[in-house]
């Protein structure tokens, strides 16, 4: 089963960046991501769309 939802360390980890830079693309608006409790999530679909939007302005 695929993960919906990524911690930020993971998050991360994925996108090849340290979680400091995380948090500031969801601060920036940037990076969607829940609340979930005291936890921040990032959906799998923020994820997605981030890189695309990177892609798209990288052509």
């Amino acid at each position: 089963m695929n993960k919906k939802l990524y911690r930020v360390e993971e998050a991360a980890q994925l996108l090849g960046v340290g979680r400091t830079r995380v948090f500031d693309l969801i601060k920036l608006g940037e990076l969607r991501s829940v609340k979930i409790g005291c936890s921040r999530r990032i959906p799998a679909a923020a994820l997605d769309e981030y890189i695309e939007r990177l892609l798209a302005s990288a052509s």
